[in-house]
């Protein structure tokens, strides 16, 4: 499998039922070459390669990464550190996640340097300082979903909640609600994503505007139940798909056809 079929010690160690680093061992073991880390290049070793894992980042970085103006340097923070785990799984990388300390809440960072994935995220249509420049990117229609649940779980939501504020007119108006949001402070980028989900799946979702005082507008994409259902089931098409387990367990009362 890593060899003629070129997949990366994540996606043999999902069909087997062990870890990466179990898979890489192994391979060591038998005297097996071990690519270097990172995404998965093309044969002249040049550009990576589109798998689901990779889409999966990209749409992390779209939505919640940073691309330094060194023109090397990728980061992602998030709150939640077994989504770093995960990236770190998706792309090879064992790079040291790092624990920052704001008053709140623990925030984890994980960052390296690859010049090769930068100038991709660039000839895709990335941008450094990305939050008012991005606009549509060229993700293939087949790694679609996996881009998109990159963005859900970067800054998306999959809201879900018992709706009892009309029992007092009857007991019976109890609904359950379920919406699929993201957010950005690019409209362009939303309508793109809106625009090839209404493609690909036929749910056309709506974008509002959220202004506040001394603050830009921030838009969001989203999907109310009757769409967001399609919507999750084309997201989430398989188990074991590198996912925030919380926001997934929240769609998957949904999954089941």
């Amino acid at each position: 499998m890593y060899v003629d079929e070129r997949l990366t010690a994540h996606q043999i160690a999902r069909r087997l039922g062990c870890t990466g680093t179990t898979v890489l061992r192994r391979l060591r073991r038998l005297g097996i070459a071990v690519r270097a880390r990172g995404p998965l290049v093309d044969d002249r070793g040049d550009w990576p390669v589109w798998t689901p894992e990779l889409a999966y980042v990209v749409g992390l970085i779209a939505t919640d990464g940073n691309l330094s103006p060194d023109g090397r340097h990728l980061a992602i923070p998030s709150g939640d550190r077994s989504l770093l785990e995960s990236i770190r799984a998706c792309l090879g990388l064992t790079n040291r996640i790092r624990e920052e300390c704001p008053v709140s809440r623990p925030i984890y960072r994980l960052q390296w340097g690859d010049r090769v994935f930068y100038d991709w995220l660039l000839s895709i249509g990335m941008t450094p300082a990305k939050s008012l420049t991005l606009q549509a990117l060229a993700v293939p229609d087949e790694q679609f979903p996996d881009f998109f649940r990159g963005c859900i779980d970067g800054d998306g939501s999959v809201l879900r909640y018992t709706d009892r504020y009309h029992t007092r007119k009857n007991e019976s108006y109890v609904y359950e609600r379920l919406y699929v949001v993201l957010v950005s402070a690019s409209r362009p980028f939303l309508e793109w994503v809106q625009g090839s989900i209404t493609r690909l799946v036929g749910a056309r979702g709506a974008i509002s505007i959220n202004r506040k005082p001394a603050a830009r507008p921030l838009y969001a994409l989203r999907y109310g139940k009757r769409e967001s259902i399609p919507v999750l089931r084309w997201c989430y098409y398989a188990p074991g798909l590198p996912c925030l387990a919380r926001k997934r367990a929240r769609a998957a009362p949904f999954l089941s056809v």
